[in-house]
């Protein structure tokens, strides 16, 4: 299943003879907005330390260490999944908390995120390859305290791998989804309204550890952001919602207030530290507000 930009016109003209016409992976909203003001983040990284590592995964990973933590003995690590890594930068450097951010891009669809984490050591590898050059570029063995993951959009599918290794899921101790969290429809693309089922398994973990952000004790925590995108051929970031709240025996309320990047948010549903809050929006700029919005929905949820 891919997950693709939600803005694109497709045109389709009738197949010649003997050629099958391709259905597209999703139907692209063909809705404009203007109203909101989809403000986005410009951050220039050179303001702290920045640099890549390559050969951990298929691309390059991108780590920024903000210049206030150059003194640190300790801090915490947000690796960030899908979208721009200066984004990720500015959270940190913005963070209240000493944070180092990881980007990690690895292309198009939840499959491209999904696939280098189903070995169960990926995860392990790509956290102790950041320690160890945290440390070389600071100069000093930093204590590591809290890792939180972060996926925009098709970025959860590695998040998804990640929490499905028990091991992984262990060493995470937050989750942050912004509009992204998806599954296929039982029979395949049959939705909802015409008698088909959400196809829960790629969902599972997901709850697993919702189940404990919602047990404070376990220090476990966990934001869900989504928008009213309806892709059509497989499960929406909102039916995904829906499913988690229903299975927590939880209820969105409706709210109306003034999000990050001129977002409107329009529900809200938590308990203990498991929060999922909706937005309204359903077009390409509504969706790229989640991303923009990491640094809000960090503090938040930190």
């Amino acid at each position: 299943m891919k997950y693709l930009p939600v803005l694109i016109v497709l045109f389709f003209a009738p197949a010649a003879a003997g050629q099958s016409v391709k259905i597209p992976d999703q139907y692209p909203s063909p809705m404009q907005e203007t109203v909101r003001k989809h403000e986005r983040i410009s951050f220039d990284m050179q303001q702290g330390i920045a640099y890549t590592l390559e050969g951990i995964l298929p691309r390059p990973v991108s780590v920024y260490i903000p210049a206030r933590l150059k003194k640190t003995t300790q801090a915490d690590l947000l690796i960030h999944f899908h979208g721009m890594d200066y984004v990720a930068a500015y959270a940190a450097e913005t963070c209240k908390t000493k944070l180092i951010a990881v980007s990690v891009n690895l292309g198009s669809g939840s499959g491209a995120y999904s696939r280098p984490f189903q070995n169960d050591t990926a995860f392990k590898k790509l956290l102790t390859a950041v320690w160890t050059a945290v440390d070389v570029h600071l100069g000093k063995k930093i204590r590591r305290n809290r890792v939180i993951l972060s996926g925009f959009s098709a970025g959860y599918g590695a998040i998804r791998s990640i929490l499905s290794d028990p091991g992984g899921a262990e060493l995470v101790d937050a989750v942050l989804l912004l509009d992204g969290l998806h599954t296929s429809y039982i029979p395949d693309r049959k939705v909802l309204a015409e008698g088909g089922r959400i196809d829960t398994t790629g969902l599972e973990p997901f709850l697993a550890f919702a189940r404990q952000a919602i047990r404070p004790a376990t220090g476990k925590q966990m934001l869900f952001t989504h928008s009213e995108i309806f892709p059509g051929t497989f499960v929406s970031t909102t039916e995904a919602a829906g499913y988690l709240l229903q299975q927590l025996k939880l209820k969105a309320l409706p709210v109306l207030k003034q999000g990050p990047v001129g977002m409107q948010q329009i529900s809200e549903a938590s308990q203990g530290h498991f929060t999922i809050l909706g937005f309204a929006g359903n077009s390409a700029p509504d969706h790229i507000d989640h991303f923009h919005g990491l640094p809000f929905f960090l503090s938040r949820l930190l």
